[in-house]
């Protein structure tokens, strides 16, 4: 009964499973937590290879389930891509930096299997949502999780954060002073790592976030012009913390145009025939 409460209860209860294919439970590592789910367009007809989006949701590095994510999965396949949502460890089990070693493994592994599921291996996208984007942009700023798997940044073709921590020190929180140990936190900001050779960039936030301060994205993507690096920041309001990733719901689409603009930015920035089938969008300043 508790569950039917929570916001990504009635999230997936309203997503569309018709012309949806799912694989569920695969594993990338060893470990209980190293599973992952694959989301794709159920459709036989022949077509390029499409991007491929590893999204990492978030939780505050304590909390959080793939299986919760069936709407993030099931918007980016509406519009063409291959999602792949992985579990990574979680505090008080992992400390920094366990799961973006985890993050980098998940990566590693939708490059090696992209054209299993109609892929394309130079199109990949890593994307999260609060500590899912802190993540996601220190796989991209920080090469030397990557590398651990022969690979570098520019395996990634484009990062999308969504109310990220990128630059949050100092630690007030005391359970974060355990998740970040004191001879790491430096090595843990995004915005430390910035030195003009990250991949495109799309940073989305709330002015009215009370949970990830809004600063973090405007610093982050202040220190990537500075270095010459792409970015682009969507700004909105009245959105929150949460309702900044909720509005990839089916529901909430109409009446916030996220959705559509993260597949301009993929179709942006990938290699290839575009196939993300979202309608045109003209350009138009940073808001």
């Amino acid at each position: 009964m508790l569950d039917a409460l929570r916001p990504v209860a009635w999230l997936n209860a309203l997503t569309p499973r018709r012309g949806l294919r799912r694989v569920l439970d695969l594993a990338y590592g060893e470990h209980p937590r190293q599973r992952l789910d694959l989301y794709m367009p159920r459709r036989s007809e022949s077509q390029p290879a499409r991007p491929l989006v590893v999204f990492l949701y978030g939780g505050s590095w304590q909390s959080g389930a793939r299986g919760d994510y069936l709407f993030v999965g099931q918007a980016l396949a509406s519009r063409g891509c291959v999602a792949v949502v992985p579990d990574y460890r979680l505090y008080p089990r992992a400390v920094f930096p366990d799961f973006v070693h985890d993050a980098a493994a998940a990566f590693a592994w939708a490059r090696r299997h992209a054209a299993e599921y109609g892929a394309d291996p130079r199109r990949l996208f890593v994307m999260g949502h609060s500590a899912g984007a802190h993540i996601a942009t220190l796989l991209a700023t920080d090469e030397s999780y990557l590398r651990e798997h022969g690979l570098g940044r520019d395996a990634i073709a484009g990062v999308i954060g969504l109310g990220g921590a990128y630059d949050f020190l100092p630690l007030r929180d005391p359970v974060l002073q355990q998740v970040f140990p004191p001879d790491l936190r430096q090595r843990s900001q995004p915005v430390h790592f910035v030195a003009g050779e990250e991949p495109p960039m799309l940073l989305a936030v709330s002015g009215d976030d009370r949970t990830v301060d809004p600063g973090n994205t405007e610093r982050m993507a202040a220190r990537l012009r500075a270095a010459g690096s792409t970015v682009r920041v969507l700004r909105y309001r009245r959105l929150g913390h949460v309702l900044i990733l909720g509005s990839l719901g089916v529901a909430l689409r109409p009446f916030v145009p996220l959705l559509r603009e993260l597949c301009r930015f993929i179709d942006e920035h990938a290699p290839g025939a575009h196939t993300t089938r979202c309608p045109a969008l003209p350009a138009r300043p940073e808001g």
